[in-house]
C-alpha cells in the first residue's frame, strides 16, 4: 500500500482545525502550513499533526506549491481547513493507495458536498463542484494565479467517485469580507487580460453573475440561500472590476 501525506494550509482556522486533522487522521503523515495564526490554530495543530511548518501567507497557490515538496510521501491529498474527509472518501482514498493506477493517473478530482448558510446547496452553480485533491506530488502543481487556482497534471486525471464535505460558511459578514479578498486577488488576476473598463464591466457582467446564478444554475430552487448565492456572485464581480479600476489608477 502506497503511503499517504495530508496537507492542510490555515490561516486563523480555530473553529476548524480539530475536525479537519481528525477527518485526515488515516494519512501516514499529517502536514500543517500554518500562516502565523495568532487564534490557537497553530497550537491544536502542533499537537494533532504529525508536522507543522509556518509560512507568510501571501495567496493560495503560492503557499500550496511551498508546500508541496515538503511532504514525506508521494501521494497527497491537499484540504482546505473547511473541507472534510467523509467515510465513504476515505474508503476510496485507500482503495487507491492499495490498488495505485498503472495507467499514468497522476491525480483526481473529488466533487464537494458544498453547504452554505446551514443548508447544503444542490444549485447555484454549486451542484457539479469539483476539485482535484488527490495526487502525486512529483507530478503536480498548482497554476499560479491568485483565485480559483487548480493543479496542472502532468499525466492523466481521473475522478473519484466519493465527495469531500464543505462548509466555507462561518457567518455572513465573514462571508462578505472572504468574498472581498477574493475580488482583491481577483483584480491582480483579470489586470493582465482585461483591456479598458467599460460599463459592460461594471454593469453587465455583475447582472449576468447574479442571473446565471439564480435562473441559468436554478439558484432559485435553493430558496433564500440560492438567492444570497447568486446576488453575492454579482458583487463580487462588480467589486472585482472597482479594485482593478483602483489598482490601474493608483499606477498612474
Amino acid at each position: 500500500m502506497e503511503k499517504l501525506t495530508a496537507i492542510i494550509p490555515v490561516g486563523n482556522e480555530i473553529h476548524n482545525i480539530e475536525a479537519v486533522i481528525a477527518s485526515v487522521d488515516f494519512a501516514d503523515e499529517i502536514l500543517v502550513v500554518d500562516s502565523y495564526t495568532t487564534d490557537g490554530t497553530f497550537e491544536i495543530a502542533e499537537k494533532m499533526a504529525t508536522r507543522v511548518v509556518r509560512r507568510t501567507f501571501d495567496y493560495p497557490a503560492a503557499q500550496k506549491n511551498w508546500t508541496i515538496p515538503q511532504a514525506k510521501h508521494e501521494w497527497i491529498l491537499l484540504l482546505d481547513a473547511d473541507e472534510r474527509v467523509t467515510p465513504e472518501l476515505k474508503e476510496e482514498v485507500i482503495e487507491v493507495l492499495k490498488n495505485p493506477p498503472t495507467d499514468g493517473t497522476v491525480a483526481y478530482w473529488i466533487g464537494r458536498k458544498n453547504h452554505f448558510m446551514g443548508q447544503r446547496v444542490h444549485y447555484s452553480g454549486w451542484r457539479n463542484d469539483s476539485v482535484i485533491r488527490l495526487f502525486k506530488r512529483d507530478a503536480c502543481r498548482y497554476e499560479d494565479k491568485y483565485v480559483h487556482e487548480e493543479i496542472i497534471a502532468k499525466g492523466k486525471v481521473g475522478k473519484l467517485r466519493s465527495k469531500l464535505y464543505h462548509n466555507t460558511y462561518i457567518s455572513f459578514d465573514n462571508y462578505i469580507q472572504k468574498m472581498n479578498k477574493y475580488a482583491s486577488w481577483q483584480a491582480k488576476d483579470y489586470d493582465k487580460k482585461t483591456g479598458r473598463l467599460t460599463a459592460y464591466h461594471f454593469v453587465i457582467k455583475p447582472f449576468w453573475g447574479f442571473f446565471k446564478h439564480y435562473f441559468v444554475q436554478s439558484g432559485f430552487r435553493d430558496g433564500v440561500v440560492g438567492l444570497t448565492i447568486g446576488y453575492i456572485q454579482g458583487y463580487v464581480v462588480f467589486m472585482r472590476y472597482v479594485k482593478l479600476w483602483l489598482l490601474r489608477k493608483g499606477r498612474q
